[in-house]
């Protein structure tokens, strides 16, 4: 257990050392401009760690949900445990976050927590962990494009699009088998299947805002469009320009 804080508090450094060298080498951009590249750093890695430890190296989280914790799956959580500490706290002291942000957080790192204290149930947790940072780097791709002004374009919209897409698909869908699989394998502790209830049901709070988002958006869009035809509609006739 001491090995497993030793890593998880050398996690913590690394995240905020990085988080320190880009606000030493960034000082014309924000403190969130820094944050937000660490937080897109750690998604892009441990989507790659969470992918080939879950899906390549094994075992399968769907049919093996409860199995002991591997070395590899240890290490890939301790390092994911020290970033949502270091994201965690930032966020509570720049009160960045809503409610439901900072419950993900929290409920990622009670999860990471519970699955190194047990030594099992890495499998379905690095899975979680997995689907839930698939999304980030678009997430984060979005935030910087509207940083600097290029979010009303058509990047912000494939963004967007793919947000939604891979949200709805992996979260949402996927999340369901997974929970589904979980629940019914009779090696979780109760304490694991309860974990993965409440991520779930986080999962579909952030759902709700997409749904509003989109409609929201969607409305724009047709309206701008509807404009649109309304001027070109009115200013040409056969071809030519309407003479007042």
């Amino acid at each position: 257990m001491s090995w497993l804080v030793l890593q998880a508090i050398c996690s913590v450094i690394g995240w905020y050392s990085l988080y320190a060298t880009l606000c030493q080498l960034n000082r014309t951009h924000g403190y969130e401009w820094n944050c937000r590249l660490v937080t897109l750093t750690h998604g892009i890695l441990i989507i790659c760690l969470s992918a080939y430890v879950g899906f390549i190296d094994g075992p399968w989280p769907f049919t093996h949900p409860g199995s002991p914790n591997t070395s590899l799956q240890v290490q890939v959580l301790c390092l994911s445990l020290g970033y949502f500490i270091f994201d965690m706290c930032w966020c509570v002291y720049f009160q960045t976050e809503g409610a439901v942000m900072l419950a993900h957080h929290m409920l990622s790192t009670l999860g990471i927590i519970m699955a190194l204290a047990l030594g099992e149930s890495a499998t379905e947790v690095n899975a979680v962990i997995f689907g839930s940072e698939i999304t980030n780097p678009i997430l984060q791709a979005r935030w910087f494009l509207r940083e600097i002004g290029q979010y009303r374009t058509l990047a912000g919209d494939m963004v967007d699009f793919f947000f939604v897409v891979l949200y709805t698909g992996v979260r949402i869908g996927v999340g369901a088998w997974l929970l589904y699989c979980e629940l019914m394998s009779p090696k979780p502790l109760w304490i694991v299947k309860f974990g993965g209830v409440a991520m779930y049901v986080v999962s579909w709070l952030f759902m709700i805002k997409i749904i509003k988002f989109t409609w929201r958006r969607s409305r724009e869009k047709y309206q701008m469009w509807k404009k649109r035809s309304t001027f070109v509609q009115d200013s040409v006739t056969n071809g030519h320009l309407k003479v007042q």
